[in-house]
């Protein structure tokens, strides 16, 4: 390439690099370190005026304070204090074995817990499940006085029937304002109970003795259809307590695994001779 092309061709590279540099507008400057507008606008929510100014300013005030930070740390510390390369390689060791193992328990864990699991465990500890609230399993419905039937209702909820609590579903969509079963799950009574006017002083008499609860006000019929029940300090139902022991029993398996992992990865090592232990004995 002749000279003259040659300088002509790096005069224009650096007219080009210059005037990209001016189009970056700085917004802050710490040290020998600027923040730029196109940096903050990649981050900017969408923000109506005034929050995104405010929202702006907020951001350039921490990354000012934080860039300072910065700053004198670097000009304040020795250089073996801000040496960090120990603490890069432990954190980068720390998230690869991570991932690592993450990765084996996605492939190879078995993360099925049956239900004959989780009745044996709760069995062997039902002690550590004692309630400590009421639960019910319970019906509620609220509907307008005019269309409200007390009978019908009472008939539908009184047992498991599938076709019945089918017409019940029915009934309650068509008719009631609001409608629950809460999905056939136990639930904490007080969660229920506050949805009607009426004020119960022993919860646990009522509930042994009443089977429906009703009220009503100028508007609306109130009625509560009582499934089961039970009362804090009793033992908790196992499907109240199903997804805490799956849990546990999930824990348990990837102590067991990961502490698995650990052994044959010892194991292999040791077979393909990929360490040594050195006697320092005096």
């Amino acid at each position: 390439m002749k000279p003259k092309v040659f300088h002509l061709i790096l005069w224009l590279l650096v007219i080009v690099a210059c005037s990209e540099e001016q189009e970056k507008i700085p917004l802050a400057q710490v040290g020998s370190k600027f923040l730029y507008l196109d940096e903050v606008e990649e981050v900017l929510p969408e923000l109506p005026e005034p929050e995104r100014t405010l929202w702006m300013e907020d951001f350039i005030q921490k990354w000012v304070q934080s860039e300072l930070m910065v700053l004198n740390a670097e000009e304040n510390l020795t250089a073996a204090q801000k040496d960090v390369t120990r603490e890069l390689q432990e954190y980068r060791n720390s998230m690869i074995t991570f991932r690592y193992k993450k990765a084996l328990m996605e492939q190879k864990m078995d993360t099925v817990i049956t239900d004959s699991a989780i009745e044996t465990y709760y069995e062997a500890h039902k002690n550590e499940f004692i309630l400590k609230n009421d639960i019910v399993k319970a019906v509620y419905l609220k509907a307008p006085l005019e269309v409200a039937s007390p009978e019908i209702i009472k008939g539908l909820c009184i047992d498991n029937d599938p076709q019945k609590l089918q017409e019940l579903d029915e009934y309650g969509i068509r008719f009631a304002k609001t409608y629950d079963r809460f999905n056939d799950q136990w639930i904490d009574a007080s969660q229920i109970l506050g949805q009607i006017p009426l004020e119960i002083d022993d919860l646990e008499r009522f509930l042994r003795r009443n089977k429906f609860i009703e009220s009503d006000d100028t508007d609306y019929y109130y009625f509560i259809c009582i499934r089961d029940f039970r009362f804090e300090g009793e033992y908790a139902p196992v499907e109240f307590v199903k997804s805490s022991i799956k849990n546990i029993l999930l824990n348990q398996r990837k102590i067991n695994f990961l502490k698995k992992i650990e052994a044959d990865v010892y194991q292999e090592g040791l077979k393909s001779k990929k360490f040594k232990l050195y006697n320092i004995q005096n």
